[in-house]
């Protein structure tokens, strides 16, 4: 057994629940199964977005992000169902039970995948033996498909689980890096997105492999810090724990939604953006934090894609200062053409504890009266539920953002 357990390395697992949301209707109602399905929102809208599709459909070529119509058109059998978050966090809330009964030591990472350390789980059998059982419990309490990679560190784990899908177990140890992962498409990385993919062809690194034996020099040019950081894990270093804890950690607080019709009208966009930004100072709010840089994402309706910031004179947290800031951005770099997708994110984040504001006699007034009518909102919110003075938005109903998976994890922490 001590094979499978060295005294001064680690054994890490990556879970990664197969097709997720798909996965979880199917569970819900076993008439799916095996079925072309995929989840979106807005499915009555032809431009509404896949969020995730069963393989089934995977096999028509349907595709994360795809347009729904598109979607029907590779496959004309495709059953589109509306998502329902409060059954996925639901599943996933038990799926994390699960692991937590084998070890504490558990990260997640999203509301479909996490890390585990199971170091210290010898007792409890081998390694593949452990991530079988796993595997077999999660299908058979939850009828949900899991993919495990088992790896020395939290990088190689997460590319494991990767390799074999559906209900895969993968082993990748350090000695098999060279014929296992080197091969792979220099896209296939994880942590390696699409223009770091462009720029790295652009110095002829087409694989992972060819990455790892670069000249580091090069690629710390081409990618600051972040080129050396990838050859490390290319290479199958990464030190990094897997730590419960980093459920706390964030940089960033935002969302975006995609539009059910590309736009040019200002009316409409407004309220987009405001309902954005009441989401994000909700979330704000609940992290106790402020933030001093506000960043506005333009998807157009040829999926040109333009992100703009403005950095703050002071720390913001209201829905209307993120508003404010939004608007402003987006008049001055709006190109005119229909808007298919925005988004709000607000960065530069601190703790509200830790900020004070320094206040002169000019601005004392002015902050303070605002602070009182906060507070008398925030009153009235709590008392009929809504903020009674927030305007009128575009229905969120249907509309998938990109928080939910944050959102989630805000949840889990509370736990």
């Amino acid at each position: 057994m001590s094979r499978w357990y060295p005294k001064n390395g680690r054994v890490i697992f990556h879970v990664d629940m197969n097709s997720f949301y798909a996965s979880v209707e199917m569970a819900f109602d076993p008439s799916l199964k095996g079925k072309p399905l995929a989840i979106a929102g807005n499915p009555e809208e032809r431009r509404g977005i896949v969020v995730t599709s069963s393989y089934e459909a995977r096999k028509y070529g349907v595709k994360t992000t795809m347009p729904v119509g598109e979607a029907k058109r590779l496959c004309p059998d495709l059953i589109v169902m509306r998502p329902n978050f409060e059954r996925y966090r639901t599943a996933s809330k038990e799926m994390f039970k699960i692991l937590s009964d084998v070890t504490s030591n558990v990260q997640p990472v999203s509301i479909d995948e996490g890390y585990m350390d199971i170091t210290k789980c010898e007792n409890q059998g081998s390694p593949p033996d452990i991530a079988e059982q796993i595997q077999k419990r999660i299908y058979e309490e939850l009828d949900l498909p899991c993919s495990i990679g088992i790896a020395p560190n939290k990088f190689l784990a997460k590319m494991a689980s990767d390799m074999k899908k559906p209900m895969g177990i993968t082993i990748l140890r350090l000695r098999d890096i060279e014929k296992k992962l080197w091969p792979l498409p220099i896209e296939e990385m994880y942590g390696v997105g699409s223009k770091t993919a462009d720029k790295l062809k652009k110095i002829h690194i087409q694989t992972i492999g060819d990455l790892a034996n670069h000249p580091v020099l090069e690629l710390k040019q081409l990618l600051g810090i972040n080129g050396e950081r990838l050859q490390n894990r290319a290479n199958g270093l990464d030190q990094r724990p897997v730590d419960p804890d980093a459920v706390h950690e964030f940089k960033s607080i935002g969302t975006s939604t995609t539009l059910p019709h590309d736009t040019t009208e200002d009316t409409e966009v407004r309220a987009v953006l405001r309902r954005l930004s009441n989401k994000v100072e909700a979330r704000m709010k609940n992290k106790k934090v402020v933030a001093r840089n506000v960043q506005l994402m333009i998807r157009y309706h040829d999926r040109k894609t333009v992100t703009r910031s403005r950095q703050l004179k002071e720390f913001i947290h209201t829905s209307d200062d993120l508003f404010t800031a939004a608007i402003q951005l987006f008049d001055q770099h709006w190109s005119q053409d229909p808007v298919r997708l925005l988004g709000v994110t607000a960065s530069d984040l601190a703790e509200q504890s830790e900020v004070t504001q320094q206040l002169d006699l000019f601005n004392y007034k002015e902050h303070a009266d605002k602070e009182k009518l906060y507070k008398a909102i925030d009153d009235l919110t709590d008392k009929y539920g809504e903020n009674p003075f927030k305007a009128i938005s575009v229905p969120s109903e249907g509309n998938v953002t990109t928080s939910f998976q944050k959102d989630f994890l805000d949840d889990y922490k509370k736990e």
